[in-house]
């Protein structure tokens, strides 16, 4: 029995273990949209799950067959489907398991994009209670009996808040209710959800698994720990044709991908599977940026607040260094009221002003009046995002760079 690799050798020569053309290292783009066969038995196999294999790309590709492998490897999963884009994933997932009068607990941190399309699900009559998951507490008092999905996010974007992840996993599994982990911000190689009895694995592969800013993806990761068997919206068909295990993940496949549409591009595919051979590099030379910055900020005059798991004031740092390998590269930080955040931001000159996270490049935004900003002041003050809050997605620049940058730009007259 070979010896198990180690995170970087098992995906760096993953494309190897699925057999690509020609001994080639990677697997090929492939760009056709369909499949032909010798004969129609086959492509009959391929449609009733009896055979593996492609019909339409619509909902599977090899070239995105092989970026689901490397991610399942990563997450140590069972099973991956790989999506246009990180909220392509989370909707599909919703699409394909939850219905009407079926009740979703969720994070009131969550990213806004991710409540946003759960506030559309609530209109069409799935319930959703939002609550303070960093203490479990608030997870167990808004439990229901229709309770299908609890989910939450590993470090909250853009305040930093971490869930109470081992516990909610625990109450989980002694009530039977799907356990959804949304990964994207510590990445499989800081923190592998199973380890807390999440069921299904969510990731927006354009941040830290992709890494360059050059390509959308998303992916949604079965664990293996979920009984799918027990859980109510599985379609009978399903039952019917699909093992056990892979029920859940197979109808997120065929109810999510296919149905809804959001497939992932083979070239997009390709560009993310190539650079997350370098995630662990990039992580550790991340993670450690953001350690300096984020002590670089504490003590830099007109800063009033620095959100990071990493710094020991953090109200969940002990949490962090329990279940996380690193901290990550995203932080935020609350400026003096007298100071101008625009003017602020405007003076910086190496870090970029963008939307994007888990970029090489160390990027910043104003939270409050972009990504945030439809939310309204009310809300964003309960999730506790001050008007003068900037998020800092932290790269892998020479530190010393970006601390010179961060300090010119204040440029503090009080």
């Amino acid at each position: 029995m070979s010896k198990k690799r180690g995170f970087t050798s098992a995906i760096l020569h993953s494309d190897r273990n699925l057999n690509p053309e020609f001994g080639a290292l990677h697997q090929p783009i492939h760009t056709s949209v369909t499949w032909g066969y010798e004969n129609v038995s086959g492509l009959l196999d391929v449609f009733q799950n009896k055979a593996r294999g492609y019909a339409y790309s619509r909902q599977g590709n090899p070239t995105v067959t092989a970026l689901e492998y490397k991610i399942t490897q990563m997450e140590q999963g069972i099973a991956t489907v790989a999506f246009s884009t990180g909220m392509a994933a989370i909707t599909s997932v919703m699409l394909a398991l939850v219905k009407a009068g079926d009740h979703i607990i969720a994070s009131k941190y969550l990213f806004g994009n991710t409540r946003n399309i759960l506030h559309t699900f609530s209109d069409m009559g799935i319930e959703i209670s939002y609550v303070d998951a960093t203490a479990i507490g608030n997870v167990t008092t808004a439990y229901k009996e229709n309770t299908r999905i609890v989910f939450v996010e590993t470090i909250a974007n853009p305040g930093t808040q971490i869930a109470d992840l081992e516990r909610i996993g625990t109450f989980c599994r002694e009530k039977s209710v799907l356990y959804i982990v949304d990964n994207t911000m510590s990445s499989p190689y800081l923190f592998r959800p199973a380890i807390v009895g999440a069921g299904l694995v969510i990731n927006s592969l354009t941040k830290y698994i992709g890494g360059h800013g050059d390509a959308l993806g998303g992916s949604v990761t079965d664990t293996g720990l979920f009984c799918w068997s027990e859980y109510s919206n599985i379609t009978e068909v399903m039952r019917q044709q699909i093992k056990p295990e892979l029920l859940g993940i197979t109808q997120i496949r065929k109810k999510g991908l296919r149905d809804g549409g959001g497939t992932l591009s083979p070239e997009a595919a390709h560009s993310i599977s190539v650079g997350s051979e370098t995630i662990a590099l990039r992580l550790d030379r991340i993670c450690d940026n953001a350690m300096h910055v984020a002590e670089f900020l504490q003590k830099l005059p007109g800063v009033k607040k620095v959100n990071y798991p990493g710094l020991t004031d953090h109200a969940q740092h002990k949490l962090a260094s329990a279940l996380f390998k690193g901290y990550g590269g995203l932080m935020s930080f609350v400026l003096d009221d007298k100071i101008d955040i625009l003017g602020f931001l405007d003076r910086l000159n190496l870090i970029i002003k963008s939307s994007n996270l888990g970029d090489n490049r160390t990027l910043a935004i104003p939270v409050a009046q972009t990504i945030f900003y439809e939310l309204g002041v009310e809300r964003r003050a309960e999730m506790g995002i001050d008007e003068s809050l900037i998020r800092l997605s932290v790269g892998i620049e020479d530190c010393q760079d970006l601390l010179d940058d961060l300090q010119q730009a204040m440029q503090l007259k009080l």
